[in-house]
């Protein structure tokens, strides 16, 4: 047995189900060693963006770690966006990082870089293997990190001849215990008490806190104190529609978020951060909360949300209490703008979706028409990092036990990763990806006043259009294998979903929107 045999055989004895790579030399190595390992299931991203995208939407939807296989320091860094996004989501993650043989290193080689510096960027545990020997030890470790509480990314460097050397001995492969997340302590929910007790407060639920049941353990409180129950803007998964409370959720601008939490004397934080603005922006703070507002921490991720919410609801003798749903949207007809997008989809969801959302301002009015749709889960873009939803589609599909996936992604956000869509194609996932075509960085255009910078000429406006030339989304995604098609009004938006989400494969619908922010 071999180091490469003896790490999989590691991961597979632990649980682990897929690896998302895209290897090169000096992983040859691991790559033959997965039909040793034949529970890992081995998925080829063609961008390592796509291979750390996928990783993340695999663990949201699961819980638990995927694989990278990543290709020495430029393939690490090619994934650095999304290993972003998901550190910010706190997931567990696993990089494998393939590296120069350690006799080679001192050579200078043309890919030889520093990567412990890129790994660190992101990483909360970074390792470099010595020895085959080492390995299972090492790969024990990586997956005790990255399991947290909370989940984060780790990173194991693996050298090419710690990978093809030889086991020194048959051994048993250890297991490692999923640590449990401790509960609040008592002086936080006593603080978190006190001011739910005596001033206007609201609760804001992040990560872990946006499943069902803490959400309606959040909603009890609410109702018995008269709490204002909200969420941070861009969850890492949260369940949604029909029968599942829908909290107030932090308006993305900062001007309307300041305005929207200026009555709140005090804030009980459950899986999240203070709100601050998502950039600075000239004579606008970048706190959000009102100067005096007292900020309360219940629950930090890493700590069970669901056991704070228990101790609140024990300790107000909060009620049962069944949230009103939001009205079902309307199957739309007419015009193709982004209100009648989103009753599409909010009206015709199937239940248990997984939406991934990376619409930006195509998908304006999604949250709300969602509000009322079949039960469904939302994966957002954490981070801010663009190039997340396609990637994290195709992992939310391989992790998601055969539910339909939903990915609604911008032109410009597609571009940067469209090779997920490859595999997809591939791997024959049920996933259907709506492209909104608007031809512009709208975002953008959007943010170029709210920063006061001033535009008047062909230079800047050629640095935030995309149509010259006119991108055509759907063939694109018909090169990489995705039958798709392109719909102009409501009525064929509506007949092109029905037909996607009644056909097992994945599909492509181009939606063309209003030019700029429709």
């Amino acid at each position: 047995m071999n180091g490469a045999q003896s790490l999989l055989a590691t991961l597979q004895a632990n649980g682990v189900e897929v690896c998302f790579g895209n290897p090169g030399t000096s992983e040859m190595h691991f790559v033959a060693a997965l039909d040793s390992a034949p529970n890992v299931r081995g998925v080829l991203g063609l961008f390592e963006g796509v291979v750390t995208g996928a990783a993340d939407g695999y663990a949201r939807v699961t819980g638990k770690p995927a694989v990278t296989l990543l290709h020495l320091g430029p393939g690490l860094g090619n994934g650095l966006a999304n290993l972003h996004n998901a550190r910010r989501a706190h997931v567990p993650l696993l990089n494998v990082v393939g590296d120069h043989a350690t006799y080679h290193s001192r050579y200078d080689a043309p890919l030889e870089s520093d990567i412990a510096s890129i790994s660190r960027a992101v990483s909360g545990w970074h390792r470099r293997s010595a020895r085959p020997d080492d390995l299972a030890g090492d790969a024990l470790d990586a997956l005790r990190a990255a399991y947290g509480p909370p989940g984060q990314i780790a990173t194991l460097v693996l050298p090419a001849d710690a990978s093809w050397g030889e086991v020194a001995s048959t051994r048993t492969y250890p297991l490692a215990t999923r640590p449990i997340a401790p509960a609040p302590t008592a002086d936080r929910i006593s603080d978190a008490l006190r001011v739910l007790r005596t001033k206007k407060t609201a609760l804001f639920l992040g990560f872990d806190a946006l499943r069902v049941e803490p959400l309606s353990l959040a909603y009890r409180v609410g109702q018995a104190t008269g709490a204002r129950v909200m969420s941070e803007t861009f969850p890492t998964i949260q369940d949604r529609g029909a029968g599942v409370f829908t909290p107030d959720r932090q308006i993305y601008l900062s001007e309307f978020a300041i305005s929207q939490l200026s009555q709140l004397e005090a804030i009980v934080l459950v899986g999240a951060k203070t709100p601050v603005g998502f950039f600075g922006y000239p004579d606008i703070p970048s706190e959000l909360l009102p100067e005096n507002c007292e900020v309360v921490v219940l629950s930090e991720p890493g700590v069970d949300a669901v056991a704070a919410l228990e101790a609140l609801v024990s300790e107000v003798n909060a009620p049962s209490a069944t949230p009103t749903d939001a009205p079902k949207p309307e199957v739309p007809s007419g015009a193709l703008t982004t209100m009648s997008l989103a009753q599409a989809v909010g009206a015709l969801l199937p239940a248990d979706t997984i939406v991934v959302d990376e619409s930006n301002t195509g998908g304006l009015h999604l949250y709300g028409q969602l509000s009322g749709a079949a039960p469904h889960q939302l994966l957002t873009l954490t981070g801010g990092a663009i190039g997340y939803g396609l990637p994290a589609a195709l992992g939310a599909a391989l992790g998601g036990g055969g539910r339909r996936v939903l990915a609604i992604e911008s032109d410009g956000s597609m571009m940067y990763t469209p090779q997920a869509l490859w595999s997809m194609a591939r791997e024959n996932l049920d996933v259907t990806v709506l492209g909104l075509s608007n031809r512009s960085y709208a975002i953008l255009n959007l943010e170029l006043g709210r920063v006061g910078a001033t535009s008047e000429g062909d230079a800047s406006r050629q640095m935030l259009d995309l149509d010259n030339p006119t991108m055509s989304l759907a063939g694109l995604a018909t090169s990489l294998g995705v039958p798709s098609q392109v719909v102009t009004t409501a009525d064929e938006l509506v007949e092109a979903l029905r037909h996607s989400f009644a056909t097992s494969g994945p599909t492509f619908i181009e939606v063309m929107l209003p030019k700029g922010l429709g």
